[in-house]
């Protein structure tokens, strides 16, 4: 099976859409999300709405778990909490009950699937050699994907507690027949100093994950953020990929 994988959204209507325009020339046979549909950005109902209806699996995220009351908004502080009451407000009731819907992780063709980590779905930040190493000697499947920390990350265990791996630049990397877990990268809010919009294409056939960054309409995304009347600094961290 040839899968496209997205995470962390992000309410990043032209982020998803290039996205989604380029993954229909990856021949790919299903589309999986890891979550963080909301949260940030201004198209919040179209980027639900997407996501649901299309992939084949779509987790819930802790933006999501917010937005959707399942999880307390005092969690958030200053940006983030801002865009979590916005997207509530702005949010069909329709699109709120798909984001109910939804759970922190899953399975499919043998792969673990998790918002943040399997140690903990919603909110562990595996963006370690250590934390890496804890989650990948806990796994139940020999590969996982795990989204959260808006970087394209993939780790397998090492020596020492310390995990093999991190930072995984464009590119195919060969899997091979030991344990992995591994992090698309964001589409709609990249934390790794690159903006462009990232997602990964895993081949469960011959073991590969290739991860790829796509140019988008920033400036639109942008302009979305102003107009909506959410905070300028949502505006201008797109642009420098932070």
């Amino acid at each position: 099976m040839r899968v496209i994988v997205v995470s962390d959204v992000h309410s990043n209507l032209p982020a998803l859409e290039a996205v989604l325009e380029a993954a229909e020339g990856e021949a790919a046979e299903e589309l999986w999300c890891l979550g963080d549909l909301v949260g940030y950005n201004a198209d919040p109902e179209a980027c639900t709405v997407a996501m649901v209806e299309l992939a084949v699996v779509c987790l819930a995220g802790n933006h999501d778990l917010v937005v959707n009351g399942t999880v307390d908004i005092s969690v958030f502080a200053h940006d983030a909490a801002v865009a979590a009451r916005w997207t509530q407000e702005v949010l069909s009731a329709d699109a709120l009950a798909m984001l109910r819907s939804l759970e922190p992780s899953g399975e499919r063709a043998g792969v673990g699937l998790y918002h943040a980590s399997p140690r903990d779905p919603v909110w562990e930040y595996v963006i370690d050699q250590r934390t890496a190493q804890s989650c990948l000697e806990l796994l139940p499947h020999d590969l996982a994907l795990i989204g959260h920390s808006h970087v394209p990350l993939a780790y397998t265990p090492g020596a020492g507690g310390r995990a093999d791996g991190g930072y995984a630049e464009p590119g195919t990397l060969q899997l091979g027949e030991g344990r992995w877990l591994l992090n698309p990268g964001s589409v709609g809010q990249p934390r790794d100093g690159d903006p462009r919009a990232a997602y990964m294409v895993l081949d469960l056939a011959v073991r590969t994950a290739t991860w790829r960054r796509l140019e988008y309409d920033i400036e639109r995304a942008q302009r979305e953020i102003v107009d909506a009347g959410l905070p300028a600094s949502l505006a201008r961290r797109l642009g420098e990929g932070r």
